[in-house]
């Protein structure tokens, strides 16, 4: 087949030629020294395996920040430790012999850069936030002002103590095509024109966080996500709702900075604040740079590698991927995407080949040279097209693990409107939805309605953030003219073609999509699904006990996860014996005009509802309660029993843990467990001189977070590790006592410790109860 034309838009005759190359890369770089950033990133990795493997005698240098207490010479010795640098580590003999030999680390940051080395003839600046919706502030101080630190120091660098210029170095800046902001047609390699002041636009940016943090703190703002934070978490206790408040108000924050961003870019004509703060560093870049040679590499969507360093090669999900899984999975019915607009992909490898190039050119100084790394104008790739492979693959693939419908959509590509008018609808049926499980008593059946309810939340949110982050990028109508690029690609040597080319023209999107893409994000993702189902979905933090090696406890709530009851029923259990079946009557439809109360009471505050309860204990001879659960009830207490926590329990107590009944219930109730537990810590019913309850109790009752608090002085005193200790709970309002033990376990759970399990990945098992008593039947006095 002919190769298309060099530009398919009708532009006019060139007056511009870029630089070309003139022999071989390794030779051309023999000798350099080239210092990069953003390595311990996607394309940054690949570009120093590149120098590393192909220019032997080029010497490199990383600027690499140090994170926590991770030194950067640490951080580049665990990035060479990589598989794809295996070869290079043996031929050197250790990671520390080819640091030593070929890669020189400078400790540093954005925008907090050390003085460079003097002897640098090449910086690569491929670090930058990647993010298509970071908060303004952030991508103006990585993007904008981290730039322009950067570009000081290597002027520094460069320039004698009067700040003369003794050489002219090459300052290679990796941009992103998408700079061309919101304009359409074909998109020439040169400087966007614009008269956008990128230091008042940086200066507003940091003002505008500085802003928007001041009004998170007001009394209004914080009243507000104060009340959504109890409306949740009341029942737990005022720590995890002072916890969730002030997660809400970071989160806040972000949302308003992430807004700002967004609106301000597109108010100046850019699609984000990413594209938006990556244009500002362009022009630092152009401005600061008219007295050194420059070159700007713009990649538009970089995903897997063709060939280098192996088929497949990636690091990460990156913007069409989650996109693809989630087809395969049967999670996307539909998407809003125009099936003739165009999905700009480029290799990776083709993009680090670019750049390897890029840097063995020499420009004009003070005249950047612009680079499009896309596949658009000679290969084009619409959304029909991207579809039509990725169905063909999972039709000869299938996804079987995936938590949706194994049956792969067809997908009509109505447009934006219809798709948002059915997300609109998906999530008001949802909120319904989440309002009627609010009152749905508790159950497997309920639990499995509420999970079902998650996934379609999950499902409308990713798709939601897909028609937010990328909704223009999907009716995309431009294409980046790559007639500089082709070029330098054509002066290759022809020893270099094979190796080190990167037109992107020359691959076939049915081979790359369903031969080395696709397989390369689902493979191990499938391989991490199987390991899950040989698990049986249960987390680590539900494990085979063994012997502790030091001081562990095991604490257990007693209602709804050792034992299948509640404190109503067992209120009954003590009282009706004792009545005339007419008194029974009356007692019943006292409890049950009470019901409403108490049902309110137990949603603002369990340690409320259970003193209401208790009041109803006032009259009743303690020794005599004690001795009728002796002789009448233990024998029903211990029949609704779950097997399952009987077995464990005693588990915990062969392997040589503490096990503790901690529980809101009376104590009285709790006399049956004293041969399981080494320690029970009930409710106390106060008595008065003769013995009889007061309908007090004489502390307050054990609930949220009085349970971790109390655990963690318990712990204290006898020397235990809560880090290795577990917790097994059924309730939402044990979230802090299962957070204050390394091994939470949430047995049953309502629906609120459900989603917080699976969001911080704790165990979520069953213990039924096996009992053949029903639940109506009450004990005879």
């Amino acid at each position: 087949m002919p190769r298309p034309p060099a530009s398919t838009f009708g532009v006019a005759e060139r007056v511009h030629v870029p630089p070309l190359l003139d022999g071989r890369l390794r030779d051309l770089l023999a000798g350099k020294k080239i210092a990069m950033t953003g390595v311990t990133g996607f394309i940054g990795e690949q570009m120093l395996w590149a120098f590393l493997n192909d220019c032997p005698e080029t010497r490199t240098a990383v600027l690499v920040r140090p994170k926590g207490s991770v030194t950067a010479a640490q951080r580049v010795a665990q990035l060479l430790g990589k598989k794809i640098f295996k070869d290079l580590v043996a031929a050197a003999g250790s990671v520390e012999a080819l640091m030593a030999e070929r890669v020189e680390v400078i400790s540093g940051d954005l925008p907090n850069v050390p003085e460079l080395p003097r002897d640098i003839d090449v910086l690569v600046h491929c670090a930058g936030d990647v993010s298509f919706d970071p908060p303004i502030d952030q991508a103006f101080m990585t993007n904008v002002i981290g730039t322009k630190a950067l570009l000081q120091r290597f002027l520094e660098s460069a320039s004698d103590a009067d700040g003369n210029l003794e050489r002219i170095p090459h300052y290679v800046h990796v941009s992103t095509a998408y700079t061309a902001g919101r304009r359409r047609g074909a998109i020439p390699e040169a400087p966007h024109v614009h008269e956008v002041d990128y230091d008042a636009e940086a200066a507003a940016a940091l003002r505008m966080a500085e802003h928007v943090e001041a009004r998170s703190r007001s009394s209004e703002q914080l009243t507000k996500l104060r009340k959504q934070a109890e409306a949740l978490h009341r029942q737990a206790g005022y720590l995890t709702t002072s916890e969730d408040t002030e997660r809400r108000r970071q989160e806040w924050v972000k949302q308003e900075l992430v807004a700002a961003g967004t609106e301000r870019a597109r108010s100046l004509g850019w699609t984000d604040v990413y594209t938006f703060a990556k244009a500002m560093g362009e022009r630092v870049v152009a401005d600061m740079g008219k007295d050194i040679r420059v070159s700007v590499v713009r990649p538009a969507i970089v995903e897997s590698s063709l060939r280098y360093p192996h088929a497949g090669w990636i690091e990460g999900f990156k913007m069409a991927d989650p996109i693809i899984l989630a087809y395969g999975r049967g999670q996307l019915p539909e998407f809003p995407a125009s099936p003739d607009a165009v999905i700009d992909i480029i290799p990776c490898d083709f993009v680090v080949n670019a750049i390897v190039a890029v840097c063995a050119t020499e420009p004009e100084v003070g005249s950047p040279e612009y680079y499009h790394c896309s596949s658009g104008a000679r290969n084009p790739l619409t959304f029909r097209g991207i579809y039509e492979h990725v169905r063909a693959y999972f039709e000869a693939h299938p996804y079987t693990e995936g938590q949706g419908s194994t049956e792969l959509a067809t997908w009509n590509f109505p447009g934006v409107e219809p798709v948002a008018r059915r997300m609109w609808l998906g999530e008001k049926a949802t909120q319904a939805a989440d309002k009627v499980l609010s009152f749905a008593p508790r159950g497997k059946r309920v639990r499995a309605m509420a999970a079902a309810v998650d996934r379609t939340k999950k499902q409308l949110s990713f798709l939601g953030k897909y028609l937010t982050l990328y909704g223009e990028y999907l009716q995309s109508e431009l294409h980046f003219v790559d007639d500089s690029t082709l070029a330098l690609h054509n002066s290759l040597h022809p020893d270099d073609r094979e190796r080190f080319g990167f037109d992107s023209a020359s691959f076939d999107w049915r081979h790359y999509l369903e031969e080395v893409h696709i397989p390369a994000i689902t493979d191990p993702v499938r391989r991490l699904e199987a390991a899950r189902k040989r698990r049986k979905n249960r987390s680590a933090t539900f494990r085979p006990l063994k012997p502790a090696s030091g001081n562990v406890l095991a604490a257990f709530d007693l209602d709804g996860t050792v034992m299948a009851t509640n404190v109503v029923e067992t209120y009954l259990w003590t009282k009706m014996p004792e009545l005339s079946p007419l008194s029974r009557v009356g007692e019943m439809g006292k409890l049950l005009a009470a019901l409403p109360a108490y049902l309110g009471a137990e949603r603002r505050d369990r340690g409320v509802f259970l003193r209401s309860i208790y009041r109803r204990y006032a009259g009743a001879d303690l020794g005599e309660l004690e001795r009728y659960v002796d002789e009448r009830l233990a024998p029903l207490i211990l029949d609704r029993m779950s097997p399952d926590a009987i077995r464990r329990i005693r588990e915990h107590r062969d392997a040589g843990h503490t096990t503790i009944l901690i529980t809101g219930v009376i104590r009285p109730l709790t006399r049956p467990f004293e041969g399981l537990f080494d320690t029970i810590v009930a409710a106390d019913l106060a008595v008065d001189a003769d013995g009889r309850c007061t309908g007090f109790l004489s502390g307050p009752p054990m609930v949220g977070e009085s349970r971790s608090s109390w655990l963690k002085h318990y712990a204290s005193l006898h020397d235990i590790d809560l880090d290795q200790s577990y917790a097994y709970a059924d309730s939402h309002v044990d979230l802090p006592m299962l957070g204050s033990v390394g091994y939470p376990v949430a047995v049953s759970p309502d629906i609120g410790l459900m989603r917080a399990a699976k969001q911080r990945g704790w165990s979520i098992i069953d213990w039924p109860s096996m009992s053949p008593i029903p639940r109506w039947k009450m004990p005879k006095a």
